[in-house]
């Protein structure tokens, strides 16, 4: 995942750019202080307080230069046009928020608007033409067969969420001014691994099969998760 998008931003920008660069809905953080190692200037938006406690506990734990390239604000992705003017970032980055969000659009528009000209925006959201692998793979065929016509799935928390169509997806970037412009099947082969596996010690050839399968198709049309990248006009 961090590759896909880092080979994105290395197609679209010249080489050594600062980028100004939005998480929305960072959670811990990671990627975010991951991309002012790098030299971007990043802002986190984050609505879970305890999370957002969480990502200021690493920023802080970070050297001054790099805490001085990332800025963290407690707040709604929905609410980008409060925050923000319109064209203020290079990039937008929304991975594993859509599946909490009922009703998408609103958010993906207002994303789309703090996008510069040339500017691209990440996504990274629940395959729903899936939803049957996990279970099917399990053996729950009363679960993968309820899977095949819905977008509504219950995830690992335990918390009842939703998926994303590919198709639907990409006429909505359409739509708003940030067309499809690449997309990538993650967690081709891993999504049936259990939380808190251990590493396997072929972790590298692993690592380099879904590399290959997330870019491959049919492969990645049957991946548990979709990175989209939009491009605005």
């Amino acid at each position: 995942m961090a590759r896909q998008l880092d080979e994105q931003i290395a197609g679209r920008f010249p080489v050594g750019q600062r980028l100004r660069i939005l998480d929305v809905g960072m959670g811990q953080g990671t990627q975010a202080l991951r991309l002012a190692r790098a030299g971007h200037q990043v802002t986190g938006l984050e609505k879970d307080a305890r999370m957002l406690g969480v990502a200021r506990e690493a920023l802080a734990a970070e050297p001054e230069g790099i805490q001085s390239r990332v800025r963290l604000i407690e707040g709604d992705g929905r609410e980008t046009g409060v925050h923000f003017l319109p064209g203020s970032f290079d990039v937008v980055l929304c991975h594993g928020v859509l599946m909490y969000v009922e009703e998408p659009d609103a958010l993906l528009a207002g994303m789309a608007r703090m996008l510069a000209p040339g500017g691209l925006l990440s996504l990274l959201v629940r395959n729903a033409d899936a939803l049957a692998m996990r279970p099917g793979l399990a053996g729950d065929w009363t679960g993968a067969l309820g899977a095949f016509d819905t977008v509504a799935y219950r995830n690992r928390l335990g918390l009842d969420v939703r998926a994303d169509r590919l198709a639907t997806l990409t006429a909505t970037l359409l739509g708003i001014g940030a067309p499809l412009h690449a997309w990538y099947g993650v967690r081709v082969f891993t999504d049936t691994a259990a939380d808190g596996a251990e590493v396997p010690s072929d972790v590298d050839a692993l690592l380099a099969v879904e590399e290959r399968a997330g870019r491959t198709d049919p492969y990645r049309q049957v991946a548990a998760l979709l990175h989209l990248c939009g491009v605005r006009g």
